[in-house]
């Protein structure tokens, strides 16, 4: 190394502290980090920040850096294999006692070495080197380095490593904590919800008037299955149903906004009429796959049991989107009659035996009412309200917007 090891800490960790801790992403710290090490003459081959996250179904993530690739960025989904590749790694030892683990790479294989050295050996590494980021919560993130410099890394190396693991670990604790807040927000308020929390609104009747198709839709005969399913059989039906829901949503960008009890409530936001066309087929093609999530949940997790069906609501008009609860327990929704008239509209679905309803509003959009089976007394509404399905085959829509939406629910007009 050509600088003084004393030189290089100095002038790195002086750059951590006056500017890369405000960089907005920490794959550019990084990136930053291995061009001043290796311009101060490090030799370092391969740099990799590993960090816990707090996900539903991820355990951790990485930031990898060889020259060969550049900058990778990757997550890791909790696995039986995850688990073992973890346990026999440095980093466990790394996280157990906050030492930093060296290990010199010869030619000849050690017994019980680490399996990464393996792997390191075989890219002709030399040495390698994990040291803590230590967090004030939660278990330690990671640096790791290696090289394949024949003499591999020096004392003065190692030296700078340490001192500026201190300043990296701050700014990767405030990196994921920020991630740990977006990630709890969007897990049990959704993105959209989520992000508006974390600007700033959070005080009771915050919130705006936007315009949405609302989509209700609960599951057929969960009251009669749970009443003879112990309690983990309960959970994995539930899963698989809200599961095979939100992942159709979420794909059709729209927002599922409320799990409430076999009921699941969705949102597929619009400002024009353009965009409400877009938002109503957006929705019949999420109606479309969460049944043909659940037809295959049916055969792979309830195989004995009576076959899961959904009905679904659909409405359109303008909602209040924003905070409503107590002084100190708030929930981010949309409430007003639009969301009511949805929920009946659904809860019609069952009396009717269909696995879709939708209101006039909604058939006005798609211009689209080949499908209208009558009006009906919704518990709240004085007037009966018209309600339509899915056309039969044969019947005309009223336009080609009209066939484009309903041909994402599967269902082809004919004219």
């Amino acid at each position: 190394m050509s600088m003084h090891g004393a030189v290089l800490s100095a002038d790195i960790v002086s750059w951590l502290y006056e500017r890369a801790r405000f960089y907005p992403a920490l794959s550019q710290v990084v990136h930053e980090l291995v061009d001043r090490l290796r311009s101060a003459g490090m030799d370092i081959d391969r740099l990799m920040v590993s960090i816990p996250v707090l996900h539903p179904s991820l355990r951790a993530k990485s930031i990898n850096w060889t020259p060969a690739t550049g900058i990778e960025l990757r997550s890791y989904r909790g696995s039986p294999d995850l688990e073992r590749q973890y346990l026999a790694s440095p980093l466990k030892v790394v996280h157990d006692t906050e030492q930093a683990v060296r290990v010199r790479i010869g030619s000849a294989p050690r017994a019980g070495e680490f399996d990464i050295i393996k792997d390191l050996r075989a890219g002709g590494f030399t040495d390698y080197i994990a040291l803590p980021l230590v967090f004030t919560e939660a278990t330690p993130g990671t640096l790791s380095v290696a090289t394949r410099a024949v003499d591999g890394f020096v004392h003065a190396d190692i030296a700078a490593l340490e001192t500026i693991s201190q300043p990296l670990s701050m700014i990767c604790e405030t990196h994921t904590l920020k991630e740990k807040a977006e990630t709890v927000l969007n897990t049990y308020v959704g993105a959209r919800a989520g992000a508006k929390v974390l600007s700033g609104d959070i005080k009771r009747g915050d919130g705006e008037t936007i315009s949405a198709v609302v989509g209700f839709a609960d599951l057929r005969g969960f009251t009669q299955l749970s009443n003879h399913l112990p309690s983990h059989g309960i959970i994995k039906l539930l899963n698989a149903y809200f599961g095979a829901m939100s992942e159709a949503v979420e794909r059709n960008q729209g927002e599922v906004l409320k799990f409430i009890g076999d009921e699941v409530l969705a949102v597929f936001p619009y400002s024009t009429p353009e965009e409400a066309q877009s938002a109503a087929r957006r929705a019949l093609l999420t109606a479309r796959e969460t049944m043909e999530g659940i037809k295959q949940a049916n055969q792979e997790t309830c195989p004995t049991l009576p076959a899961l069906r959904i009905g679904m609501g659909l409405h359109a008009g303008d909602v209040f989107y924003g905070n409503v609860g107590g002084e100190t327990r708030l929930d981010f929704t949309v409430v007003g009659p639009t969301v009511n008239k949805a929920s009946r509209i659904a809860g019609l679905s069952k009396d009717l035996n269909r696995d879709i309803l939708t209101s006039e509003e909604f058939a006005n959009i798609v211009d689209c009412h080949a499908g209208a089976l009558g009006s009906y007394y919704l518990k709240g509404f004085d007037e009966p309200q018209p309600v339509y399905t899915a056309p039969g085959r044969g019947h005309e829509c009223d336009s080609e917007a009209g066939r484009l939406a309903w041909d994402a629910f599967g269902v082809h007009c004919d004219q």
